[in-house]
């Protein structure tokens, strides 16, 4: 059965090959980017797939997420993608922290999913199948960091991940289903060429994982292919 799939940064990387894979599915798609006009790879979609609309949405803006709210109005949103990130600057290591960055990546990595979901909570209740989707990375693990360094980008995805506990906790009894991903190291311009995951293989290993969860899953940290990772 078709979905209609709200997906965020769905102009290049996962969040492209997100909105390429959903509309082979036959989902509707709404994809969400800071510049439409220059958004060349979803109008070629948008020509192959009627399915497709574009909407502007600066994650970090908040009059877009009032204009975007305003252009759906009261349609239903099935999956809600949280997929809009940034790695931040190159020099994240101890010494060279720049706070003013590290604000921006927190403001885009962190806060946007729940703006997101806040904004659109009543078009998620009444989908059908009501789940929240936020691109996490395994350098939010607390647990699994052996590492240490890129304190702006692995600070912004583990606030992420307790963004992503607590809404799965208070939407519960909303029926809403809230879910913290890691797409794996994708080839895209921000995993880097060394980078082993396509982008396409990623989205629809991804969109089969989700299809494949046991009813009501809610408040888990999964790779896209379903392995659990510790918080």
């Amino acid at each position: 059965m078709s979905q209609t799939i709200l997906i965020t940064g769905a102009n290049r990387g996962i969040g492209l090959a997100l909105t390429h894979a959903c509309l082979r599915r036959d989902d509707t798609v709404i994809a969400c980017c800071r510049d439409p006009y220059h958004a060349h790879s979803l109008h070629q979609l948008a020509e192959v797939y009627p399915t497709l609309a574009i909407h502007q949405l600066d994650v970090t803006r908040g009059e877009e997420y009032l204009e975007l709210k305003q252009a759906i109005g009261d349609q239903t949103i099935d999956l809600l993608i949280a997929n809009a990130g940034v790695l931040g600057p190159e020099l994240q290591a101890f010494g060279q922290t720049d706070y003013h960055l590290w604000a921006e990546v927190f403001a885009i990595n962190s806060m946007a999913p729940l703006r997101l979901a806040e904004h659109f909570f009543d078009n998620l209740k009444d989908g059908e199948r009501r789940t929240l989707l936020c691109i996490s990375s395994i350098m939010g693990s607390i647990a699994l960091n052996n590492e240490g360094g890129s304190y702006l980008y692995r600070s912004s995805k583990a606030a992420l991940n307790a963004v992503v506990k607590n809404m799965a906790i208070d939407l519960a009894g909303d029926g809403i289903h809230v879910l913290a991903i890691h797409p794996g190291w994708v080839k895209t311009e921000m995993g880097g060429e060394g980078a082993t995951l396509e982008a396409s293989d990623c989205a629809v290993t991804l969109l089969e994982t989700l299809d494949k969860l046991p009813a009501g899953t809610t408040g888990q940290f999964l790779r896209y292919d379903g392995e659990p990772l510790a918080w």
